[in-house]
């Protein structure tokens, strides 16, 4: 972005492709997600030396191990609705 700057580069016309503008959109959703993603990474960690990972934060009843195989940052076992 920063060398884009002194650019005079007219991309709203263009008509064979996306903006530069979209194009950073769609880049910082996907840096946001990622953030999330490894946010959620370090709460499963954290769960895990707790000891509570594997323990649904609703009932606190077990997670099934299917579903920690399928989603390993899973906080809810299958019958609570997600906390989030």
């Amino acid at each position: 972005m920063a060398a884009s700057l002194d650019t005079n580069a007219d991309d709203e016309h263009d008509p064979e492709g996306a903006t530069i503008a979209f194009e950073r959109s769609q880049v910082a959703a996907l840096a946001t997600q990622a953030r999330r993603q490894l946010e959620e990474v370090d709460e499963a960690l954290a769960r895990v030396d707790a000891g509570t990972y594997g323990v649904c934060e609703r009932c606190g009843g077990p997670i099934p191990a299917a579903r920690l195989e399928a989603r390993p940052l899973a906080r809810t076992c299958v019958t609570c609705p997600a906390a989030r």
